[in-house]
């Protein structure tokens, strides 16, 4: 008889009355804090030796009006999952997505004729290509709640090649989030991170690209030879069962390649058209920022003309490839304004709005008929909505029991008596351990950063190794961690409860856990550039 994983109420609800009971038992403190500015933003930071302890806050009845508190603090997330879930609802309906993938994955299939591809397997060339793609997005600029949106692209692909939903999830969120682990020129963690510490912004990068390139390599690897059996055996799959609910949605059998272009779909073409001219007059350019180098282009008005050409080809062709090409610009678009525009969820959530809505009307529908499949896809995301509330709670629990600065406290005073490396091994411990409690980069770089950079001036470890223990601490439990709103959110998308993700992950876990380890001796044992 299989035991019966927990359902991720449970596992979180039993977090919070564990919160709780901490309250009553760890002395209550906080550190003072004050505002300064760091790469010409401003931002709160820890005053230094200034922890003191404060009245007790025990916490009883709040654990059941953590979930409405819950709810405000991820408002942003919850509300961007639920807008994503309509958007992609009525994208759905279309069955444009559907039949871009089916007709993709048939084109593939001739590359399969020649011997070099039948050894390299086109499967895995898309799947090494789809992570490359996102591990670098997360190591640029910190690509994390964006993996949400990809998901729902991305799972389709995967069940359609054979795998199963924990493939389709590697492919986007764990890519992106080793990325993350061994980011470059992330400015939410990186630049973030080093700024706190006085350090120039993005040194180090060097042996930064080196850990990416590990990294990633592992992570390609592992998920490639777990794809692989499941492409042999289905049925070895957790999520065999539950991905059923994908399985129904991509039977490829009633896929029809319909090759016709409506009115309502030109007249999309002419809006969308329009609505991008004006944006070209008013944002004509661009500015990327990486590695303190900056470059401004024309990207908008270049983007404006791709688009009349390739909407218009689209057009040609039938409603179906239109609305693919609306689909393709959004991704476009999302990556230039979150890299060179500075957008998070409320602009995301915009764009996917409207391309929502535009592919609806391009593809026929009535206004009732839109609002109704958006409401559906909303509702499919309730649950998801749901848990990342009750993760609010965690936090909110912690905070209001006064408890999350006594247990930076406690950790970070084990520093001191220690050699370099077994210091820094406490360091990664101590960021990983908070990283639990505390899942944001930049919040947990204003929290620990101020005092980590000091302590490890005192024990001669370099305050650039430092940041790496924070960047591969913050990065690698991300990815278990309950508190995480934009893990709880694609596990929501994906169908995968949380207890079978993480029975699943926790090997994999551990093991670049050791490898995170192992790649932070040669910062205190070789002398590298910036270090």
């Amino acid at each position: 008889m299989t035991k019966r994983i927990p359902h991720a109420y449970t596992i979180i609800s039993v977090a919070i009355l564990l919160c709780a009971v901490l309250s009553w038992v760890i002395p209550a403190g906080e550190y003072d804090r004050e505002q300064i500015l760091v790469n010409g933003v401003e931002k709160t930071v820890i005053v230094e030796n200034s922890f003191h302890l404060v009245e007790q806050s025990p916490q009883t009845w709040q654990v059941f009006s953590s979930l409405l508190v819950g709810f405000e603090r991820q408002a942003g997330i919850i509300a961007f999952l639920l807008i994503m879930g309509g958007a992609f609802q009525v994208m759905n309906v279309t069955r444009s997505i559907d039949i871009g993938i089916f007709s993709f994955l048939n084109y593939t299939q001739k590359f399969e004729k020649h011997k070099w591809m039948q050894r390299i397997g086109v499967n895995n060339l898309i799947i090494v290509s789809v992570m490359l793609l996102f591990s670098l997005f997360g190591a640029v600029f910190g690509m994390s709640e964006e993996t949400i949106a990809f998901t729902i692209l991305v799972m389709p692909l995967a069940i359609r090649m054979g795998y199963d939903s924990i493939v389709g999830v590697c492919m986007v969120y764990v890519a992106a989030h080793i990325g993350f682990s061994g980011a470059m020129l992330n400015p939410f963690t990186v630049g973030i991170a080093q700024g706190f510490s006085d350090l120039p912004l993005f040194s180090g990068i060097e042996y930064r690209l080196f850990c990416w390139v590990v990294l990633t390599t592992l992570i390609i690897f592992f998920v490639l030879r777990y794809a692989a059996k499941i492409k042999k055996n289905p049925k070895a799959s957790p999520m065999y069962e539950i991905d059923s609910y994908w399985r129904s949605k991509e039977d490829s059998e009633d896929i029809a390649l319909e090759y016709k272009t409506t009115r309502s779909s030109k007249v999309v073409y002419g809006l969308i058209l329009i609505a991008l001219v004006l944006f070209s007059i008013q944002y004509p350019y661009s500015t990327f920022e990486l590695g303190g180098k900056s470059s401004t282009l024309l990207v908008t008005p270049v983007l404006t003309v791709l688009y009349a050409l390739l909407g218009f080809v689209g057009l040609r062709k039938s409603n179906h490839f239109f609305i693919l090409t609306i689909l393709a610009f959004t991704i476009i678009f999302l990556i230039v304004g979150v890299m060179a525009h500075g957008w998070y969820l409320p602009e995301i959530s915009g764009i996917f709005l409207a391309m929502g809505v535009m592919a609806g009307f391009a593809d026929g529908l009535k206004t009732d008929s839109l609002i109704k499949h958006f409401q559906d896809g909303a509702k499919d995301m309730l649950s998801a909505a749901i848990v990342v509330g009750l993760a609010g709670g965690i936090i909110q629990i912690l905070e209001d029991g006064s408890i999350i600065d006594p247990i930076l406290h406690g950790l970070a005073s084990l520093l001191g008596e220690t050699s370099k490396v077994f210091s820094l091994t406490i360091m990664y411990i101590i960021q990983s351990l908070i990283n639990l409690i505390i899942p944001s980069g930049t919040a947990k770089a204003a929290l620990t950063m101020p005092i980590m950079a000091p302590f490890s001036d005192v024990i001669g470890i370099s305050r650039q190794a430092t940041v790496v223990a924070f960047q591969f601490g913050d990065g690698f439990t991300n990815m278990v961690a309950p508190t995480s709103a934009v893990l709880l959110g694609v596990l929501g998308i994906a169908k995968i409860p949380y207890g079978v993700w993480l029975k699943w992950f926790f090997k994999y876990l551990l093991f670049f856990i050791l490898v995170g380890f192992l790649l932070l001796i040669p910062t205190v044992t070789i002398s590298l550039n910036g270090f």
